[in-house]
C-alpha cells in the first residue's frame, strides 16, 4: 500500500484486505489467546499492537484525508479496553443463556454470535468516529462469515446474545437495550422509506425499531419501523410480524 508522489491514494484497491488485517490485529490485542494467529506470547501481543497502529496510520488518511490521523489512531487503540469490557458482558450473556455452552472459551472460539458482536463493537466505535468505509467493510466481513448482518450504526447495549444467528438483520438506526437475546432469522428493519424530490429514499432518517431491556425475540420474528418500540421485559414469539409498539411486560405470539 504505497503512497504516490503527490501524497494521495488512487482508488481503493486493497482497502478491504487491509481492513480485515486491521480487524484481526485489533481483536488480537483484546483477546490474544483467542484471535492471535501465532502461539500467544507477550511478544506476539506487542507485535499486534504495533501492526495495528501502523495499519491505522495508513488507512485513516486513505479513507479520510482531512482527519487528524494521530488523534484518530490513538482514540481507536484507547477504545479497545472499553470494548473488551462490554464484550465480557456479551460472553456472560451467551454462557448464561445457552445451556449447550460448556464454557466461555467455547463461546469465543465457536459461537457465530460472538464472532459477529465482537466485530460489530469495533466497527461501531469507528462508525461513531465518522471513519468512512472501514466500519461497513468490517461488519460485512462478519456477515459473510456468520450470516449475521448488523449495521455498524446500530446501538446495542450490554449483555447482548444472538443465539444460532443465521439470517439476523439489525438495521442502522436500531437501538437495543441491555440483556437482550435474539434468535436466528430475526429482522429489525425499516417499515418504509421517506422519499426525496428525486424519488429515492432519504438518507439518515430514523427508520428502525427500538428494543427495551430484558427482551427476548424468537426465531423468524420481524419488527419494523423507527416508531416501533418494544417495552422492557417483553417476549416476541417466533415468526411474529410487528409494525407497532408494545408496552413493557408484553408477550406477543403469532396467531
Amino acid at each position: 500500500m504505497d503512497t504516490p508522489a503527490n501524497g494521495k491514494y488512487i482508488g481503493y484497491s486493497g482497502l478491504k484486505d487491509q481492513t480485515v488485517i486491521l480487524l484481526r490485529r485489533l481483536r488480537s490485542i483484546m483477546y490474544p489467546e483467542i484471535f492471535e494467529e501465532c502461539p500467544c506470547t507477550a511478544t506476539t501481543v506487542m507485535e499486534s499492537s504495533i501492526e495495528a497502529e501502523k495499519i491505522l496510520r495508513e488507512l485513516i488518511p486513505w479513507v479520510k484525508p482531512d482527519a487528524d490521523t494521530e488523534s484518530v489512531t490513538q482514540t481507536v487503540l484507547d477504545s479497545l479496553d472499553g470494548i473488551r469490557d462490554i464484550l465480557e458482558t456479551d460472553i456472560q450473556a451467551a454462557y448464561d443463556g445457552d445451556p449447550a455452552a460448556r464454557d466461555k472459551t467455547e463461546i469465543m472460539l465457536a459461537y457465530p454470535g460472538f464472532e459477529a458482536i465482537s466485530i460489530f463493537r469495533i466497527a461501531h466505535m469507528m462508525f461513531k468516529l465518522d471513519i468512512p468505509y472501514l466500519p461497513r467493510i468490517m461488519t460485512e466481513y462478519a456477515h459473510n462469515h456468520t450470516g449475521i448482518d448488523i449495521h455498524p450504526g446500530a446501538t446495542i447495549g450490554a449483555y447482548f446474545f444472538i443465539d444460532h444467528g443465521t439470517g439476523v438483520v439489525i438495521g442502522e438506526t436500531t437501538v437495543i437495550g441491555d440483556h437482550v437475546k435474539i434468535y436466528q432469522g430475526v429482522t429489525l428493519g425499516a417499515k418504509s422509506f421517506s422519499l426525496g424530490p428525486d424519488g429515492n429514499p432519504v438518507k439518515g432518517v430514523d427508520r428502525h425499531p427500538k428494543i427495551g431491556n430484558n427482551v427476548v425475540i424468537y426465531s423468524g420474528a420481524t419488527i419494523l419501523g423507527g416508531d416501533t418500540h418494544i417495552g422492557d421485559n417483553s417476549v416476541i414469539g417466533g415468526n411474529v410480524w410487528l409494525t407497532h409498539s408494545v408496552p413493557a411486560n408484553s408477550t406477543i405470539l403469532r396467531n
